[in-house]
């Protein structure tokens, strides 16, 4: 018979075993973390914060992995807010515009080898993840060449939320960090879609995501009420015809899954003729001349799908930058050597683009109830997803939006500093007028 000095001798081994296990995994999560860490970038000013970047695997059986940039608060990150941000497209890098022409630490200057500081970056006040989604944006991979062909709505939250799940895991310190999720143009599709996930899985598992809101700017929601607010935006601004106008009212179903050859030509038609050379990200500054991207020109007009990206040129100095090798040796990207060059903006993905829900208005309505924090910047002088769509969208959710020139005082530390800075606030929902091109940049 086994004694009691016998029992005790071997819970007490089992307690070391526990315990050494436990020591060893607390050292192999810093371990990992520091495989991902960026020494420095080049061309980089000295910083005094932590950056880190990598991969994360999403799915095994078809080698999807996506590309991560974070950049820690330089002040007290423990105690920081994460932000997840994601720019749109479908199919535009975060690594290019969010981090490198809008919200990051750093710009790129002209000769696109060298960095210089960003006096507004966001992670002064937040800890900031860049995320580029989906797999086939910039450094984001997948083993499955078809996948690039079948990418979607669905696909896209499915795997951005296994990425947080997982990079969670590699960055335990996050875990249960409070986490906010941000976003312009289709990311306007982006930022809810995993919004939901994130609250559905909360639901069914102890260990929560601790997701209390997002923001989008000039978001991409809803179908009919884009279309009707864009178009009228040009019309309002001289940038089409009455003629075309008034044809595009009358042969585009806006919320058809798929657009009239009817309406195809209208819309190619003042797009390509009526336009002129203007900025679609900011129509009253000049365009860039050394490179004009008129991607936006070819796709479907049921979404009107916004490559989210002030250019001028800022698009061609980030191309240069992160296609340099010692950059992407520095960041821990294209480890296998994609057999295609780093872009803001995937083409392929942007053309086959395979599910897009019609609106995420439903999604707001939910997320709304549930007690989500929802803020929502709209852009005077940007023509797609503008200033005249968003209050049309709040109307079908139901929220009763009451316009005043300035939010209460001492909400989100902020006040509004022109009465062209119009916002409406009602439970949770608050939506903010801002005049320029993008407040993400400026």
């Amino acid at each position: 018979m086994m004694t009691f000095q016998s029992k005790a001798g071997i819970f007490f081994l089992c307690l070391l075993i526990i315990a050494f296990s436990s020591i060893n995994l607390a050292v192999a999560v810093p371990k990992e973390q520091e495989q991902d860490r960026i020494l420095a970038l080049p061309g980089q000013p000295r910083v005094a914060f932590s950056q880190f970047s990598g991969y994360v695997t999403v799915n095994e059986q078809h080698g999807r992995a996506l590309f991560y940039w974070l950049t820690e608060s330089p002040t007290s990150p423990q105690n920081k807010p994460l932000v997840l941000w994601l720019n749109g497209g479908p199919g535009c890098s975060s690594v290019a515009y969010g981090a490198s022409e809008e919200i990051g630490p750093f710009r790129i200057n002209k000769t696109g080898s060298s960095l210089y500081l960003n006096k507004y970056a966001w992670n002064k006040e937040a800890s900031i993840l860049f995320l580029e989604s989906p797999a086939g944006v910039g450094f984001s991979y997948t083993n499955t060449s078809s996948d690039l062909k079948t990418s979607g709505d669905k696909r896209t939250a499915q795997d951005a939320l296994v990425f947080l799940i997982r990079w969670m895991s590699r960055f335990p310190q996050y875990k249960y960090r409070e986490f906010y999720i941000a976003g312009e143009s289709y990311a306007g599709h982006y930022v809810p879609q995993l919004a939901k996930k994130i609250h559905d899985y909360n639901k069914n598992n102890p260990q929560i995501i601790n997701l209390k809101g997002f923001i989008v700017g000039n978001a991409v929601t809803d179908s009919y009420n884009d279309g009707i607010g864009t178009v009228t935006y040009w019309w309002s601004h001289s940038m089409i015809s009455d003629q075309s106008y008034k044809s595009i009212l009358k042969y585009c179903n806006f919320t058809a899954e798929e657009t009239s050859g009817k309406c195809d030509d209208v819309y190619s038609y003042a797009v390509n003729y009526e336009f002129g050379n203007i900025d679609q990200y900011s129509i009253y500054t000049p365009t860039c001349t050394a490179s004009q991207n008129n991607t936006v020109r070819h796709m479907r007009f049921k979404n009107l799908h916004l490559i989210s990206g002030y250019d001028p040129c800022t698009e061609n100095y980030a191309e240069k930058y992160y296609n340099l090798p010692e950059v992407q040796k520095a960041m821990h990207a294209n480890v296998t050597n994609i057999p295609y060059k780093w872009t803001a903006c995937s083409d392929v993905l942007l053309k086959n683009w395979k599910d897009s829900a019609i609106s995420v208005l439903p999604i707001y309505k939910e997320l709304i109830a549930a007690g989500l924090k929802i803020w929502v910047f709209r852009y005077l002088t940007l023509y797609l997803c503008d200033k005249n769509s968003i209050p049309f969208c709040y109307n079908v959710v139901g929220t009763q939006i009451l316009w005043f020139q300035l939010l209460p005082q001492g909400f989100l530390s902020t006040t509004l500093t022109s009465a062209s800075e119009l916002a409406g606030i009602h439970g949770t929902l608050v939506d903010r007028l801002v005049d320029g091109q993008r407040c993400m940049m400026d």
